[in-house]
């Protein structure tokens, strides 16, 4: 007997109904990426594992998924290595290729090699599907996709605000009220971590407090003593687990706390920036909040930070986020290049969408109008006229056998077509049709042109 098919972990098939509910989130973000100037681009799934490896960080870095080399892969390793049986050795000989982690590597990497055929400010968005070696859980998928909009070749902070105003539109349009747009800035960590004296640990420092959503105060302190920063030095950060007040309240603390570092003061003048401009500019129905403990664990972020969190009422991770990154093409070899850009959660906000029940009824429609088929001759007749349905916009399909009439009818109510056609002998004789309402289960004979007028309403 064959075995039962399954899916690996992390992975999901999508049905008719769930591909059309994520089409409309989609439509949704793309409508709104493109009335605020970005252009569409797309990169290939995989890459080199040089272009990947690296930039995430070494937890990044192990969520990569690596693609074995085409043929023989053993072939090139050396046997030290086998017998060593070192995998991150190992790997660098049988692995030259990488699914995608992100987007924004990938599209760093396509401005360095296309930085002659773009205009910057270069403003483009993506949307398409990544891949993360995480554990599965509600709301985490190995494969899922990404919906990005970045801006390279511009330092002005006004991106930021136009992002925040993006994030706003998009899910005060989608119906998702109440969503929270958390942000911090990276020198004000750098500049934490230069006051406590930690400043040559300071991705350790944000890797561990980028976690405590997921582990506590209790569980980031202590992986910060596994990473060697010393107890006196969480002592003095210990202001940041507790802050508390308005947004203009929490950057007056940061003031006081970061007065000796530079670096830090220059975070919180950024943020001051911000948070005034969009204050003048209102937002529909997002709320601004500063999140001293946001780090996002990512090693690109240079400036602003941004993460995204549902209603209150929705227990789930982030459905957005992203930040400033001043050196990611420096790494591809052009300087001086700086980028910022965010990310739509896609698999998270369908789930929010879900929860809140907030997907409109007519992104569930279905074929339009349905007919029965009563044999060859009238399939004829029937076919004459869905094919001037569809060429003026109204769909419409004809079960494909002379099947008996409770089977077909059986069929449309599963389907849930809004209007069934019967159109047999009499009715090819007069040209005409017996329009049911499947909705009201009212039933007429109507012409063509009436047709069209009722199945448009």
């Amino acid at each position: 007997m064959a075995q039962k098919p399954s899916l690996p972990k992390g992975t999901r098939d999508f049905s008719s109904t769930e591909v059309a509910k994520r089409t409309y989130i989609v439509n949704t973000i793309r409508k709104h990426f493109k009335n605020f100037g970005f252009n569409p681009i797309e990169t290939p799934s995989f890459e080199n594992s040089s272009t990947l490896m690296g930039k995430y960080g070494e937890e990044g870095d192990r969520l990569i998924f690596k693609i074995l080399n085409s043929g023989d892969y053993l072939k090139k390793t050396t046997e030290a290595f086998l017998t060593e049986k070192d995998s991150q050795k190992l790997t660098t000989q049988i692995s030259e290729k990488a699914l995608r982690y992100d987007l924004t590597v990938p599209f760093a990497r396509y401005v360095v090699q296309h930085q002659n055929d773009i205009e910057f400010p270069f403003k483009r968005f993506q949307i398409q599907p990544v891949w993360r070696a995480d554990r599965p859980q509600k709301g985490r998928y190995r494969e899922f996709f990404q919906c990005d909009a970045d801006v390279v070749g511009s330092n002005s902070l006004w991106q930021e605000i136009e992002f925040i105003q993006l994030y706003d539109v998009v899910f005060t349009e989608l119906g998702v009220n109440g969503v929270t747009i958390k942000m911090n800035n990276r020198k004000i960590l750098s500049g934490i971590a230069e006051v406590i004296g930690a400043k040559d640990k300071l991705i350790d420092f944000t890797v561990a407090l980028d976690k405590l959503d997921k582990i506590g105060e209790d569980g980031v302190k202590q992986e910060m003593i596994t990473k060697g920063i010393s107890e006196k030095a969480i002592e003095k950060i210990q202001p940041l687990f507790s802050f508390s007040g308005s947004f203009t309240e929490k950057l007056q603390q940061l003031k006081n706390l970061l007065s000796s570092s530079q670096e830090g003061l220059k975070g919180v003048e950024e943020l001051s920036f911000i948070l005034h401009n969009i204050e003048q500019l209102g937002l529909q129905t997002a709320t601004l909040d500063l999140d001293v403990t946001l780090a996002r664990g990512l090693n690109y972020y240079t400036g602003a930070i941004f993460e995204v969190s549902a209603p209150k009422e929705i227990k789930l991770g982030s459905i957005g986020g992203g930040g400033r990154y001043d050196d990611l093409t420096g790494i591809f070899g052009l300087k001086n290049i700086s980028g910022v850009g965010i990310s739509f959660g896609l698999d998270r906000i369908y789930l929010v969408l879900e929860e809140l029940n907030l997907f409109p009824t007519e992104v569930l429609e279905t074929t339009k109008v349905f007919f029965i088929n009563f044999g060859n001759e009238e399939a004829l007749y029937c076919y004459q006229t869905i094919k001037r349905l569809r060429n003026i916009g109204i769909s419409a399909e004809l079960y494909p056998d002379s099947a008996k009439m409770k089977k077909q009818m059986n069929y449309a109510n599963k389907r849930s077509f809004p209007f069934v056609i019967l159109a047999g002998t009499n009715e090819a004789k007069n040209n005409t049709y017996t329009l049911k309402n499947m909705h009201t289960g009212d039933q007429e004979s109507v012409d063509f042109e009436t047709l069209v007028s009722k199945v448009s309403l």
